[in-house]
């Protein structure tokens, strides 16, 4: 035992001096034996910042590209950090575009979620020095695979009436999967156009250009982002067979919820699926709606159009006309890539062009340039019918050309929006009348609600072909020459005939002088006849804005015959009551106002159409107003803007629904 005890001691002995070794006891620091090594730092998180640039200039247009090609990428957040404040609209966007105002250095930070799980930040700087850019390219930007894309040239010095020279300019695509422009030749082209190509993964376009300006020699570049989309885009039986914008709720907490953008604004979307369930007209939500209420219903591409659609409802609705229009509406969808403007039946939505609501050139570079389709339909026709709005013997409303980087407030685009929604929201209250809200059961298809009525001749507008026709046998081709070139002028050139060809101006004039349309396009479709009188009426009551409309010859240098407020015609005025009491039955003055229209005045065909707009001894017709600057005190480089042809066809029903 004793022999036990003694090896027990020395066996604890040692064992306290290897412990004391080990934890540096007269040691040196010598590792321990065995222990495991230090463990690996963490694997960076994916994803870089690019830029194009390695130096950027006063002015000149720059994108930071936030690139993570192998994985799903959400809840992107970009901030500024350091430099002059800079304007940029995309900030939930992989892509952000901008041009810096001042020399510094500028900082960003984006924060993104990456495969819905992991959290990471990224931080970029970069420096702007003193030159100042003389060219540049606008705007870089995320574009799904299939969505239009446009670029567009910009001189820093192009300020003047007369445009740079832009013969020497010459486009080019230097980096990604090529692409097939709009344009046959892009050289000398101030913008470009194109449909961004198919991808398996975020995949960076990389375009240049090239020119003299002044006899010396400049280029820029720019970036496009595409990216893969889950979503297939349908080839037929669906609103949209091709690729639309990304697009959120303006309020992010409405109740309508996803659902609600994959019913009206989605490849997803489908005909005959959403019920009034699950997108209800505002009417069936509130018959009294609120700003808030109407907000609640809108689908952006940008915050920024959502912000300015609100300013508008707030700040130019006067008589609540909109917001009570807009009752017979889904769902308003404001996005970049809309153009132009239409209403859709089969989604009973209404789809905005932002080109009214834009306030900065840098809210203006958000929104897809691409000319609209139809502007060539008709070119083997020998007269146009050109129309306007007109205010105090002036246009109501003037386009600022693109390169001049002008700002604007919303109130000179009143005019434009104010008139765009009055014919938009007519064809809503057209499908949908005011009579019919609070039938539909949620159960029931939109689609079906909207094809019942149009197979029975129940549309506001068949009611109005029936007590007042523009053309009985519309519906079978029609009768009336005007119908016939209605359609190739904004349907079909194709089915022009060799007698169309030769009409004169005067020829067309003779024909429509005692018709009982206020415009040419009213013969395209029964829709648009309603939709007409409306605008008009609305414009005229309510702005004291009158219509002009022409027959000119195809550049309107020569004019042969001319009105101002055709709606005024004796023959006219039953058809404007009708409408305007059916569409807004708020408007409870409407038939006495409009047997109280003034007879319509005659346009100076010794003149021009341009210079036609002033009626000696004329004064505004309905209303007196002086909201806009006198004309001499108008910045002289503004051109005075022409009316256009609204929509394309989906507000007729005619895209796989009838």
């Amino acid at each position: 035992m004793f022999f036990y005890f003694v090896k027990s001691k020395v066996l604890f002995l040692i064992f306290i001096s290897l412990l004391l070794a080990g934890c540096g006891g007269g040691s040196s620091g010598s590792d321990t034996i065995g222990d495991p090594p230090p463990p690996a730092p963490p694997a960076p998180a994916p994803g870089e910042i690019i830029q194009l640039e390695t130096s950027v200039s006063i002015g000149q247009s720059t994108e930071l590209i936030l690139f993570v090609p192998g994985n799903e990428i959400s809840s992107i957040s970009w901030r500024q950090t350091a430099g002059a404040e800079l304007s940029f609209y995309a900030k939930d966007s992989k892509v952000v575009g901008f041009s810096p105002p001042e020399v510094g250095n500028y900082s960003f930070e984006v924060d993104y979620k990456i495969d819905n799980s992991t959290d990471n930040t990224l931080t970029h700087t970069f420096t702007v020095t003193e030159d100042l850019a003389e060219l540049t390219i606008r705007l870089g930007h995320a574009a799904l695979e299939g969505s239009a894309v446009s670029l567009v040239s910009y001189v820093t010095n192009d300020f003047g009436s007369t445009a740079i020279n832009k013969d020497s300019w010459v486009w080019s695509q230097t980096e990604g999967p090529t692409v097939t422009f709009s344009e046959t030749s892009t050289d000398g082209e101030v913008a470009i156009f194109f449909d961004a190509p198919d991808v398996t993964q975020d995949t960076i376009l990389k375009f240049s250009l090239t020119g003299a300006i002044d006899g010396q020699n400049y280029s820029d570049e720019i970036g496009i982002l595409v990216e893969n989309s889950s979503i297939a885009v349908p080839a037929d039986n669906a609103p949209f067979t091709s690729r639309i914008a990304d697009v959120f709720l303006y309020n992010p907490n409405s109740t309508a919820g996803q659902q609600l953008i994959d019913c009206v604004y989605s490849n997803n979307s489908r005909y005959d699926v959403c019920t009034f369930a699950q997108s209800p007209l505002i009417a069936q939500v509130t018959t009294t709606p609120s700003v808030d209420d109407i907000m609640d219903r809108v689908i952006v591409s940008h915050q920024w159009m959502g912000d300015q659609f609100k300013k508008f409802l707030e700040n130019y609705d006067f008589n609540d006309d909109f917001k009570n229009l807009l009752r017979a509406t889904t769902a308003i969808v404001i996005s970049y890539d809309i153009r132009p403007s239409f209403y859709n039946p089969t989604s009973a939505a209404i789809y905005l062009d932002p080109s009214d609501l834009w306030e900065t050139p840098e809210q203006r570079d958000t929104i897809n340039q691409a000319p609209d389709y139809r502007a060539g339909f008709g070119a083997e026709l020998q007269f146009e019918m050109p129309w306007r709005y007109v205010k105090n013997n002036d246009y109501a409303y003037f386009y600022y050309p693109i390169r001049l980087r002008l700002s604007r407030s919303l109130a000179d685009a009143e005019y434009s929006f104010a008139s765009l929604l009055y014919h938009e929201l007519a064809h809503a209250n057209d499908y949908f009348p005011s009579t019919r809200w609070l039938t539909y059961s949620n159960s029931r298809t939109v689609y079906n609600a909207v094809v019942e009525v149009y197979q029975a001749g129940e549309i506001e507008s068949d009611y109005l072909q029936v007590n007042y026709p523009l053309d009985p046998l519309y519906a079978s081709g029609g009768e009336n020459e005007l119908t016939k070139l209605a359609q190739v002028r904004f349907r079909n050139p194709d089915l022009i005939t060799e007698l169309q060809k030769s009409y004169t101006m005067m020829d067309v004039a003779e024909m429509f002088a005692t018709e009982g349309a206020p415009q040419f396009y009213s013969y395209s479709s029964t829709r648009e006849d309603l939709a007409i009188l409306f605008d008009g009426f609305m414009m005229v009551t309510r702005y004291g804005v009158s219509r002009d409309v022409a027959v000119s010859d195809q550049q309107y240098s020569d004019i042969v015959w001319g009105q101002r407020d055709r709606i005024g015609e004796s023959w006219i005025k039953p058809r404007v009551s009708f409408v305007a009491t059916r569409v807004l039955p708020e408007f409870t003055d409407a038939a006495t106002l409009a047997q109280a229209l003034a007879a319509p005045l005659v346009l100076d065909d010794s003149k021009t159409w341009s210079d036609s707009v002033s009626i000696q001894g004329s004064s505004s017709a309905m209303i007196k107003s002086e909201k806009r600057s006198p004309a001499l005190l108008r910045d002289a480089r503004l051109i005075p803007q022409d009316g256009v042809h609204r929509h394309s066809p989906r507000a007729d029903l005619v895209n796989g629904v009838k």
